[in-house]
């Protein structure tokens, strides 16, 4: 069973999260048909979101981490909140690249070497916090790094790896490591000496057998470490016919006309779990009038 674990490590001197995801990127490439390479750049992406999501302090917090790159993966768009819950979508799931020299997926050159990763907080506030940093790789987990080290001032450790058999997801997770305020130099290099292991998130994650307590004992060999917190991470998209119905009437009356008048009525798909909403020409009159009233 997927689960995001809150660790302190050695004390309180810094700390981690260590994420089983392997039924989430699973259902993602499910719901979307991805290919192996879509199904490696979604599932790092979704892993790396439910992990920022539980780091927000409140459970309704919501976050949106967008990776704009120049690759045709891109856009790879992600939602996630404070309860795990989590959601997303990417370009051309079907799509596949040579493997790189090393045998590994081209998840860089699918959602690209240059571009934007675009980090929208929405606490509950007047206005959502927006941060956004270059793309370091396409990599997925580099470029979260970057974004926590340079919009967000915390130097991160961070690897998220989703592993692939017979086109298959069997095993998903990522680890993100902080120093905290007060970290001896000594602990600080036994942090740095583990990106190498981290590296190959991917075989560790199959090597715990989807436990994220077993994940947490090969990611920190050596240290001592206390388990905090558990928090579960499930995919959860939340459209309806209410939010389409708006999305409709924001796109103004003309559009509605044209629609009536054109196609006899409307179809929309959800771009993350892909459910399709159909409304008659009658339906929308009514809801143009509704709208109209409503003015």
């Amino acid at each position: 069973m997927d689960e995001i674990l809150h660790v302190e490590i050695e004390l309180g001197q810094a700390r981690a999260l260590v994420c089983v995801s392997s039924d989430l990127a699973a259902e993602a490439q499910r719901i979307h048909g991805l290919s192996h390479l879509a199904s490696a750049a979604l599932g790092r992406a979704l892993t790396g979101a439910a992990m920022l999501g539980a780091l927000q302090k409140n459970e309704k917090d919501r976050l949106t981490m967008t990776f704009r790159g120049d690759g045709p993966l891109s856009p790879v768009v992600t939602l996630s909140n404070g309860k795990g819950e989590v959601k997303g979508y990417l370009e051309n799931g079907s799509l596949e690249l040579p493997l790189k020299p090393s045998g590994k997926l081209d998840v860089g050159g699918g959602v690209g070497h240059e571009g934007r990763l675009i980090v929208v907080r929405d606490l509950g506030l007047r206005e959502p916090y927006v941060g956004q940093t270059r793309l370091v790789s396409g990599e997925i987990a580099e470029d979260i790094a970057l974004y926590l080290s340079a919009s967000e001032q915390t130097p991160s450790l961070f690897a998220l790896g989703v592993r692939l058999e017979e086109g298959k997801v069997v095993s998903s997770g990522g680890v993100l490591i902080q120093p905290l305020p007060g970290c001896s130099e000594e602990l600080l290099q036994k942090l740095e000496g583990l990106a190498g292991r981290l590296a190959n998130i991917s075989n560790l994650s199959k090597e715990a057998c989807g436990s994220a307590a077993a994940l947490v004992s090969l990611c920190l060999p050596g240290l001592n470490y206390e388990i905090l917190e558990s928090i579960k991470p499930v995919w959860r998209c939340d459209c309806s016919l209410e939010r389409i119905q708006r999305a409709l009437l924001s796109m103004g009356a003309g559009e509605l006309n044209d629609m009536i008048e054109k196609q006899g009525g409307a179809e929309l798909s959800c771009h993350f779990c892909n459910k399709k909403y159909n409304l008659s020409a009658e339906e929308l009159r009514h809801l143009l009038q509704e709208g109209l009233s409503e003015d």
